[in-house]
């Protein structure tokens, strides 16, 4: 295992060096010591790496990752894997604000809360959260799925398009045009594998679905209000 230590490297060329990682790299194991918070740390991989980052981080932590595997023992600022299209993301504390924000793809676990607007803009990514998430969670989220174990605040899926929302406590209230749906096999099925692949100790029976009413797909005036 490769180590760097942020005591005594700057970010910037930590961020370089694990972004200049090719396919065929033999150095596919790295341990960041001593991050203190820092901001955009890991963003931009592009290798099948596996990154342990030993402690908290700042902003965007894990934005626009593609193939590696970052894991985070800590809690995380706002827009951890912000922008990501594979690989997976892991966050051993809390998320703040917009965890997973504009995502087309990869996993994204959360194993303590997430904060405000979870999934924001979600277009692919699968999204599992642990413990409860904040209000206005999955707006304008058009694909991919979110998991939460806990409670969803406020306007749950507010205007959001083809994504699917699975909570497993209460929800305080949905947002325009996201109602319950019926959970079909397909769904179970989808829920037991991402409940598995996030180390998640829940049933998929347990959960309700929530999705689109699609009511808001085109602009009509009777539904003035609602926009």
């Amino acid at each position: 295992m490769q180590t760097i230590d942020m005591a005594t490297t700057e970010l910037r060329a930590l961020n370089a060096t694990l972004q200049s990682q090719s396919q065929q790299t033999n150095e596919t194991a790295w341990q960041v010591l001593n991050p203190r918070g820092a901001h955009a740390l890991a963003v931009g991989l592009d290798a099948p790496i596996e990154v342990q980052i030993n402690g908290p981080t700042g902003y965007y932590c894990g934005g626009m990752n593609k193939q590696a595997t970052i894991k985070v023992k800590g809690s995380v600022g706002p827009g951890v894997a912000e922008n990501m299209m594979s690989g997976t993301v892991v966050i051993d504390g809390d998320a703040s604000q917009y965890a997973g924000a504009t995502a087309h793809g990869g996993l994204l676990v959360i194993k303590g809360n997430a904060s405000s607007r979870c999934g924001i803009s979600m277009k692919g990514i699968d999204i599992v959260v642990h413990g409860n998430i904040g209000h206005m969670s999955a707006f304008m989220a058009q694909k991919g799925n979110l998991v939460v174990l806990g409670d969803a605040g406020d306007a749950l899926g507010d205007s959001l398009y083809e994504a699917c929302l699975f909570v497993r406590g209460s929800v305080k209230s949905l947002g325009a045009d996201c109602v319950e749906k019926e959970m079909r096999p397909e769904h179970l099925a989808i829920l037991t594998d991402l409940l598995t692949r996030a180390e998640a100790d829940a049933k998929p029976e347990e959960f309700k679905r929530y999705g689109s009413a699609r009511e808001l797909y085109h602009f009509h005036v009777d539904n003035a209000s609602a926009y």
